[in-house]
């Protein structure tokens, strides 16, 4: 299974990779699905069902627009997340949708949209079921996907996946551990994102890998931008204030009076940058899955962090992370996962927090030993963190959970480049630990607001 940096890394809109970008790309898969078989111009209505993690906190993480705004044609990576009330609101008022952009087809969110909170489909918690039906109400098609964390869909007819490569086309570098990867670095005498460049040019030109990757970056940068900007509460009904904007103008503030030590000045950018990028998540708006959208401020945080306040930061060095990160990530999808709904929150804060320490490592000069050193520092304690959002919103206490994982992957990073990279723990066993710790978890700590925080903030 070859994954590449750009599935792990893709533009799209908040709350949720798994329960926002993964049911709008699955759903514009049922809808290419009915194209293919011709059958768009026979549809009269449809069905969706949600299952596991999404019938559970769906309604939170705004799954059912995302379903809609996919069965009309849209992409999360293309979609305008200002014009999405609107759209919502007509399909809402007249019980149509646009069918592709241009069947108009019946759906009521009210009965067509069914969030089975406590049924799971069995192959992942993410489950989901299209339908479509023809004016004498026969199925004309069955669809079942499962959004697998991070934007990815598995279809469960087939045996290939949307969001993971799998396919024949060779890599010069493979590796699927991390004693492979360092394995690798040290016979051809490279580094980590050396590998992952190389791998890279089996899907795209060295121009396209430098040009994509700095589009990323621009994205990050707007979206912490757009959360500086925005102001007044988050949607859902908890009356979360945002941040951002005031602490902005705090630190904009010369005296700084409210600095805690001048030394530890550059945390308090950290906190904003993964503060502004969750807070514009939380909102819907455009993000990048970094690797999930719950852990989305972690990766941009630190590479602003690296770019505000490491010397010699530069573009080849912003590069240089984000092919490391990703290296890290494709290792925790292989042999762990990403996904909330599965392992709990260690899935997507510590993963993205590895990620981050890894990038870091690398782009200030850090070896490959120390590369990975850093990357399972930034996991290990994250171990057993469950994923229990309050009323089903990635909000408390995802938002602050990004901010502190921020904090920490840079400092796994001082850590492991003072040292000479060995160390006791590798990061192979920590993924396998963290894989068996997220099965023994139980289900109410992975994603289902039926546990921890999510019913102790309304009991207490």
């Amino acid at each position: 299974m070859a994954i590449s940096l750009f599935e792990l890394f893709k533009v799209g809109i908040g709350p949720s990779s798994s329960h926002t970008v993964g049911p709008m790309r699955a759903a514009g898969r049922f809808v290419a699905a009915l194209e293919a078989e011709g059958l768009v111009v026979s549809v009269n209505r449809l069905k969706v069902s949600l299952y596991g993690s999404l019938g559970a906190t769906g309604k939170g993480h705004g799954t059912g627009p995302a379903v809609m705004m996919g069965l009309e044609g849209e992409l999360p990576d293309r979609i305008d997340p200002e014009q999405m009330p609107a759209r919502l609101g007509r399909i809402r008022s007249t019980g149509m949708l646009s069918l592709s952009g241009q069947q108009p087809v019946r759906f009521r969110e009210t009965s067509d949209l069914v969030y089975y909170r406590r049924k799971s489909l069995p192959d992942h918690p993410n489950g989901m079921i299209c339908l479509a039906f023809d004016p004498e109400g026969r199925c004309l098609c069955e669809k079942t996907y499962y959004s697998v964390g991070g934007g990815f869909v598995m279809d469960a007819a087939a045996d290939g996946t949307a969001g993971i490569r799998e396919d024949d086309t060779p890599q010069p570098y493979p590796f699927g551990s991390g004693k492979a990867l360092l394995a690798l670095c040290r016979q051809h005498d490279l580094t980590i994102a050396e590998i992952m460049y190389a791998n890279e040019q089996a899907w795209r030109t060295p121009t396209e890998i430098r040009c994509g990757i700095l589009e990323l970056w621009r994205v990050m940068r707007a979206c912490v931008q757009n959360g500086i900007r925005h102001e007044g509460e988050l949607p859902g009904g908890l009356r979360v204030r945002r941040r951002a904007a005031l602490l902005y103008r705090s630190l904009m503030d010369k005296q700084r009076v409210d600095l805690i030590s001048p030394s530890l000045s550059a945390l308090d950018w950290v906190n904003l940058y993964a503060l502004a990028v969750n807070e514009e998540n939380a909102a819907g708006g455009r993000i990048v899955t970094a690797p999930t959208n719950g852990a989305a401020g972690i990766i941009p945080a630190v590479l602003h962090y690296y770019w505000e306040f490491c010397p010699h930061a530069n573009e080849d060095g912003i590069v240089r992370f984000m092919l490391t990160a990703a290296a890290i990530g494709l290792l925790f999808k292989k042999n762990a996962s990403i996904s909330g709904a599965e392992v709990g929150c260690q899935g997507e804060v510590g993963s993205a927090c590895a990620m981050a320490a890894a990038g870091l490592a690398a782009a200030t000069g850090g070896s490959p030993e120390q590369v990975e050193n850093a990357a399972e520092i930034g996991m290990e304690h994250h171990l057993g963190m469950t994923c229990d959002p309050i009323g089903g919103l990635v909000q408390i206490p995802c938002i602050e959970r990004n901010a502190m994982a921020s904090v920490k992957a840079i400092d796994a990073a001082i850590m492991a480049l003072r040292g000479d990279g060995k160390h006791f723990v590798s990061l192979d066993k920590v993924l396998h630990t963290m894989r068996e710790t997220g099965r023994d978890m139980l289900d109410k700590y992975k994603e289902t607001a039926r546990g921890g925080l999510a019913v102790n903030i309304i009991e207490c």
